[in-house]
């Protein structure tokens, strides 16, 4: 399908799930997994601040850059953080020549495969959110068009978070976060459960949680409070049931 055709899908995609009561997680992991799709990146993660202004993980394409965005944030060094503190995006080529830089943060990126990052911020006139980030498996920059591209998937983000809730005060747009950053624990809580009673990788489980929520016509947070109340069976039978199309 010519790129033209696929961006154009993406965005309907997309802008449907901006509706009320819409799934902050789901709408942000889909994000992150079409920006993979579309701008043929490696991997991609997002990072949002919490009501103490602190950076955190909330949506990643693969396990791989969810450890190295969390790998960063425990750090405190990076592209992705140097993209939140200046509001501009920050593109790295090649890891391999910032290793003076951020030293911990580039050995952790070339252990897990990736080479190159693109980092965007998300942001809302001066109000900035947080920062989409894009990982490469190989060096080289992002030309100018796909660039310009990653920073509307940025700033679709920023739209679907803080578009409607513009006009409110601080304090409700930050309570908002906050639940999309919760939210986030209990899913990687039912993903590692999952994950070790089943025996799978723990992309492996988040796609079985998925599954079952587009199935069963569920949210995804809902689905994972289940998995960790044990209201939903282990991966060996819930594959069964992810198969079968709700009652």
């Amino acid at each position: 399908m010519p790129r033209e055709q696929l961006l154009a899908r993406v965005f309907v995609e997309l802008a449907d799930t901006l509706v009320a009561d819409f799934d902050v997680i789901e709408f942000l992991h889909l994000l992150t997994e079409r920006c993979v799709q579309v701008l043929e990146v490696d991997a991609a993660g997002l990072l949002l601040t919490d009501q103490a202004d602190h950076l955190q993980l909330v949506a990643a394409s693969s396990e791989q850059s969810r450890l190295l965005e969390l790998f960063q944030l425990e750090a405190a060094q990076g592209p992705c953080l140097d993209c939140y503190a200046t509001a501009t995006q920050v593109a790295v080529a090649d890891l391999a020549a910032e290793t003076a830089r951020w030293p911990e943060f580039v050995a952790a990126a070339r252990e897990r495969g990736f080479a190159a990052v693109h980092a965007l911020p998300m942001r809302l006139r001066e109000h900035v959110i947080g920062a989409l980030n894009l990982f490469s498996a190989v060096p080289g920059s992002l030309d100018a068009d796909t660039a310009a591209l990653g920073q509307a998937f940025a700033d679709v983000a920023t739209i679907g978070l803080l578009g409607e809730r513009a006009s409110r005060e601080q304090a409700l747009l930050s309570q908002q976060l906050q639940i999309a950053l919760n939210t986030r624990v209990l899913i990687e809580q039912a993903k590692g459960m999952l994950a070790e009673r089943g025996g799978e990788s723990m992309d492996m489980a988040f796609t079985a949680m998925r599954d079952y929520a587009r199935a069963h016509n569920r949210k995804l947070t809902d689905v994972a409070h289940a998995v960790v109340n044990g209201e939903i069976l282990l991966p060996e039978r819930a594959r069964k049931v992810l198969r079968r199309p709700p009652a």
